[in-house]
């Protein structure tokens, strides 16, 4: 794994990217010289035409990234990874299109931009295609000997047989006679030497998922492991690292007190942060307002009741104020006057309603209160008061999340589902720690790329 800003990302991943990348920039490079010699005119050096064949890599680059080519299904899928290549190569057209009215010297011509494109297409294909046949699903796993065989244990083996893991575990090692979770265990007492034992194995990390450590960790094996070039990890930054989540069955105050994070408040990042938000909310505002006003009026003539309401939500530091939102229920949605959680296929969501909430279109509102710095672009999704109590009774760590100001898209809405439930708002909290545990702009452009990922399919909105 790379350390990119905080934010963890397996090599291969990197390096597909950086090819991919390249690939882009030779298509690019291929198409002008093509257009060049039909044109008959002189194709001119590289420092000539290095910043169109730049811009067109670079956007079609991040395009990828917001469309998922680059997460776990289209890594081991050709299928999906040939429909999502379409999909960002679209995005990749229209983002072009754009800048090239703006600012016509930092893109391609656009038949020079038509020949990219195909070219694009083909090699991008190749290279996946190259990758499925020959290094396979395995090139993306990592194998990792567990030590430990207890309820711990169980959980990283659960982790690691989940449909698309990116992990293998390659061995468990009971430590002790009362670990018997796991299946197929090797008891410490039967391997002479722990390292050798992992070499043999050819792991890249060895997981501490030990039920008792007081006392018990085997300092001299570990430093042995670690002087083989294998690293050593706890089962809670292992998890962290793996997942982009704070797992809670095993985190602990402490862990959280001197771990590395937990910065977002430096002034540098505050103000950069700031200063992306009232940017990005008013060229999102002026974009978005035909939207907005397109579905106040299909709002207005589905159902009675006001084109847009307010309801109170929890903000930085708990502090309350007011969401604005375009109405997608019926207006007796609460009729008894008490919170209630969204549900899958929610009866109370009219016919407009459900095409704006999976558009995200109900939302553009919002940006007002990102405007007057009650919200930010990125961060946690704010929850409602009434349900604020009762989470934070239930779920430890839950008042942390309002560390941070909350956001129209988070780290926890590209990776889980819409919550409706207090173990949903269990995973959504892991998620939301995470992220304000490794806060960086890195994460935040991540999280907005996703976020287009999350618009084009919308799984799991309610």
């Amino acid at each position: 794994m790379i350390r990119l800003f905080k934010h963890y990302v397996p090599h291969a991943v990197v390096w597909l990217a950086l090819l991919e990348l390249f690939a882009l920039l030779a298509s690019a490079d291929f198409a002008w010289r093509i257009y060049a010699h039909q044109g008959g005119f002189d194709a001119g050096s590289f420092a000539s035409r290095w910043l169109p064949l730049l811009t067109f890599a670079v956007a079609n680059s991040l395009a990828m990234m917001a469309t998922g080519m680059y997460g776990t299904e289209a890594l081991r899928s050709m299928k999906f990874a040939t429909a999502r290549l379409f999909a960002a190569i679209s995005l990749g057209v229209i983002f072009l299109s754009v800048l090239g009215f703006i600012v016509p010297a930092a893109t391609l011509w656009r038949v020079n931009s038509f020949y990219a494109m195909a070219l694009a297409i083909v090699a991008l294909l190749f290279i996946r295609l190259i990758l499925t046949q020959t290094a396979g699903a395995d090139a993306f796993r990592r194998r990792v000997l567990v030590l430990g065989a207890g309820p711990r244990a169980a959980r990283l083996q659960a982790l690691a047989d989940a449909p698309g893991s990116g992990l293998v575990a390659a061995g468990f090692v009971a430590m002790s006679a009362s670990e018997s979770a796991v299946d197929g265990a090797v008891p410490r007492a039967d391997i002479a030497n722990l390292a050798d034992h992992a070499v043999a194995l050819g792991v890249g990390e060895v997981v501490l998922a030990m039920e008792e450590r007081r006392n018990a960790l085997p300092l001299g094996d570990l430093l042995r492991v670690k002087t083989t070039g294998i690293h050593v990890n706890d089962i809670a930054s292992f998890i962290e690292r793996e997942t982009g989540r704070v797992d809670l069955a095993t985190t602990n105050p402490s862990g959280l007190i001197f771990s590395d994070g937990f910065s977002a408040g430096q002034r540098i990042s505050k103000v950069g942060k700031r200063i992306f938000d009232i940017a990005a909310s008013l060229m999102v505002l002026v974009l978005g307002l035909p939207l907005v006003l397109i579905a106040a009026v299909a709002v207005k003539c589905d159902s009675r009741g006001p084109i847009f309401y307010r309801q109170p939500r929890v903000g930085l530091f708990g502090e309350p104020y007011d969401i604005v939102k375009i109405r997608s229920m019926r207006t007796d949605a609460e009729a008894a006057g008490k919170a209630v959680w969204a549900s899958e296929n929610d009866p109370r969501v009219t016919r407009v309603g459900r095409i704006i909430r999976k558009l995200r279109i109900d939302e553009l509102p919002q940006l007002w209160c990102v405007l007057k710095g009650e919200m930010s672009f990125v961060g946690p999704r704010p929850e409602r008061p009434s349900f604020v109590g009762d989470l934070e009774q239930q779920l430890p760590y839950y008042a942390e999340r309002h560390m941070v100001k909350p956001g129209l898209t988070g780290w926890a809405q590209i990776n889980y589902p819409y919550g409706a439930s207090v173990e949903d708002a269990r995973v959504k909290l892991e998620y939301d720690l995470y992220y304000a545990k490794n806060y960086s702009p890195f994460l935040d452009l991540l999280i907005l790329l996703q976020t287009v990922r999350v618009v084009l399919w919308p799984e799991g909105v309610r």
